[in-house]
């Protein structure tokens, strides 16, 4: 069953995936279709989840999932992975690959590899307010409250003392 994505409670899990690339606003108005029936449609041994899911910063498609409802099970999971992995087919950008750091920068969306992270910090390119999206969160709440993070609040910290 699609609940509107705002209306998801702080404690309802979700997932992130990042795109490769900025999604444009003609490909983010194509999937909406599709991201409404997919949120409507997706169930867990024959249960309706009280689902949503949502393009931001352009660049992350998120998944939400009330559990007060009704747990997600490892068939329903591979399920919302199968339905990423033809939103990747459809548009031509990856989803699912996890090498690269999202920071905001000048407001828009940079993508770091993790081996330049080092480099990046010693050069001065990234500091401690440094806005950092941290895709491993896995509460609306969170999402709500510190997505994206000053750097140095995150597991990113031990990169700059």
């Amino acid at each position: 069953m699609y609940v509107p994505f705002e209306q998801l409670p702080a404690s309802a899990r979700i997932w992130i995936y990042q795109a490769t690339r900025p999604l444009t606003a003609a490909e983010q108005a194509s999937l909406q279709p599709a991201l409404h029936r997919f949120a409507h449609e997706w169930t867990s041994h024959g249960r309706n989840l009280a689902a949503s899911a949502v393009v931001l910063h352009d660049q992350f498609l998120v998944v939400g999932l009330d559990e007060a409802v009704a747990d997600a099970s490892g068939c329903s999971i591979d399920a919302s992975v199968r339905f990423v992995q033809g939103i990747e087919q459809e548009l031509g950008v990856e989803l699912l690959e996890k090498s690269k750091l999202a920071f905001l920068v000048g407001g828009e969306v940079r993508l770091l590899d993790r081996r330049e992270l080092r480099p990046a910090v010693a050069a001065g390119t990234l500091v401690p307010e440094t806005l950092y999206f941290d895709n491993t969160i896995g509460q609306q709440g969170q999402l709500l409250e510190r997505w994206p993070a000053p750097a140095a609040t995150t597991w990113l910290a031990r990169y700059f003392n």
